[in-house]
């Protein structure tokens, strides 16, 4: 190794894997990235930052898809294949960025980031040092963190601090290989508690005193990072749970540090409640009209894409077009954000703007709660070259603008709407087919309220039919007796693991 300039390898895959939606990802979804051009995922390892100067970078193949169904066993199978090529291919390495999310499940396999790690680990060697970066909705399982050396994780949701935590996580690992220091003690505590993101948000209590406590564990001497991860609760794996680890030199400062996080996040697990007001989705229209706020947001939680939903469940969308309310054009004006329709999309795009066609679209992956959705209406907008959508239409049906598209796509940002001619903040309603609004979203939001409608990420969790996790598990046990908070002191990377825990 070259303590002055180490020679790091980046690579990673990442994706929210719902296992309770029908949908299945191939490897086109990940969009990956390869070689030198992986390096332009990230700011600050732009030519000329410090970062990019410390060391000698080495991209390899990094992915990211948006969050869906199951990943096929041939997508894994091709993207990792091509990864551990590029590794093969990278020289001599002192250390990896394990850029990844953490809630990836793959057919026919558990523990899918650990077991690719361990595939990783088979190529680069058992002294090459790990960094691991991840979402705090992923899942830690011991396994994962013994292949590791250090991890960390997002400290707030929604994700303002994503690129702070990837930044994080290359530094320390720059700081530990030029440093000549051992490799960290790694203590990390499993915690069974299950919750969905949208009752941890770190904008409210509880999960905002509880994770700022991570900053007061980091800055103890002997530590060098903390981390909590709340786990992803819409799969069905062993792994899926809270979690703890904290990293550093001095093994009862790590201990100190993860006893108390584990012990914060599982003594407040019955104060977390909804971000936004929740109730059914004709509850929330019916507080909508009755509102004088204007927009108002309600999210149509079930179905979130970027959860891992399958997109196109068009129950809620349904029920929007059954009230009397929208069904004349003058009525109030309603967004909806979205629906997948490739053969509707395409007949509007036929047809052209102005014109008044009648569609089909919806449920051709997720037709568990409503069939496909006969709409007629006149072609509002369209928008071709979208990465996501492909194509984007908006058909106006009475006073409801519904956004149809090619392929699924989240809807986060005001020129989300904007591009297709729609003026966000002059709606009536706009309902978006998501959890917690995004910032931009919560920002143009004079109120909102989550609708717990079906589909593969039902917020109602207890209601999906979990048989896998590990029992007993909050809120599935709510008299569940006091867990084994301590911590476990994990091996280096490069000593054996004899007992796995998932």
């Amino acid at each position: 190794m070259s303590p002055s300039r180490p020679v790091i390898a980046v690579a990673g895959l990442g994706i929210e894997s719902s296992t309770f939606s029908p949908a299945r990802t191939e490897a086109a979804a990940f969009h990956p990235q390869r070689g030198a051009d992986v390096l332009t995922r990230y700011p600050f390892l732009a030519p000329g930052q410090p970062l990019r100067e410390a060391a000698d970078w080495r991209g390899a193949l990094v992915g990211k898809a948006l969050p869906g169904g199951t990943v096929t066993a041939a997508a894994y199978a091709e993207l990792t294949a091509e990864l551990l090529d590029r590794l093969r291919r990278s020289g001599p390495l002192d250390g990896l960025w394990y850029d990844i999310h953490g809630a990836m499940t793959v057919e026919g396999l558990d523990d899918a980031e650990a077991e690719l790690l361990h595939r990783i680990r088979e190529v680069v060697g058992p002294d090459v040092v790990v960094s691991t970066s991840m979402d705090l909705h992923g899942n830690v399982s011991r396994d994962l963190v013994h292949r590791t050396d250090l991890i960390t994780c997002y400290r707030m949701a929604p994700h303002e601090d994503a690129m702070d935590t990837k930044e994080r996580a290359a530094r320390n690992l720059v700081d530990l290989l030029t440093s000549g220091a051992p490799r960290p003690v790694k203590a990390w505590i499993p915690v069974p508690v299950l919750l969905a993101g949208e009752q941890t948000s770190t904008r409210i209590e509880p999960a905002k005193s509880v994770y700022a406590a991570v900053d007061e564990v980091e800055a103890a001497n002997g530590v060098t990072d903390a981390a909590i991860w709340v786990g992803y609760a819409w799969a069905d794996e062993p792994r899926n749970r809270a979690a703890v680890v904290v990293t550093g030199p001095s093994s009862a400062a790590v201990t100190a540090g993860a006893e108390r996080l584990a012990r914060g996040f599982w003594d407040a697990r019955h104060d977390f409640a909804f971000v936004a007001p929740t109730g059914t989705l004709d509850e929330c229209l019916d507080a909508a009209l009755a509102s004088a706020a204007r927009p108002y947001f309600i999210s149509d939680t079930g179905d979130n894409p970027t959860a891992g939903g399958a997109g196109d469940v068009t129950w809620g969308l349904e029920q929007v077009l059954t009230r009397p309310e929208f069904k004349d054009p003058s009525g109030p004006t309603v967004v909806y954000a979205s629906l997948p329709g490739p053969a509707a999309v395409d007949t509007a795009v036929r047809a052209g703007r102005g014109a008044t066609v009648t569609v089909t679209a919806g449920a051709e992956v997720d037709d568990r709660h409503a069939g496909p959705l006969t709409l007629t209406g006149t072609v509002h907008a369209i928008r071709h070259g979208d990465r996501d959508a492909e194509v984007e239409v908006v058909l106006r049906v009475g006073s409801v603008h519904v956004i149809l598209t090619r392929l699924r796509k989240p809807y986060h940002h005001e020129h989300d709407f904007t591009d297709l001619e729609l003026s966000p903040r002059t709606a009536d309603v706009v309902i978006v087919k998501i959890g917690y609004l995004e910032p931009e979203l919560f920002a143009m939001a004079a109120d909102w309220k989550m609708a717990l409608t079906p589909g593969g990420v039902d917020q109602e969790l207890t209601r999906l039919g979990h048989h896998r996790v590990r029992r007993p598990l909050f809120p599935f046990d709510p008299e569940m007796p006091e867990p084994d908070l301590t911590a476990r002191i994990v091996p280096p990377s490069n000593d054996p693991l004899t007992v796995l825990d998932a």
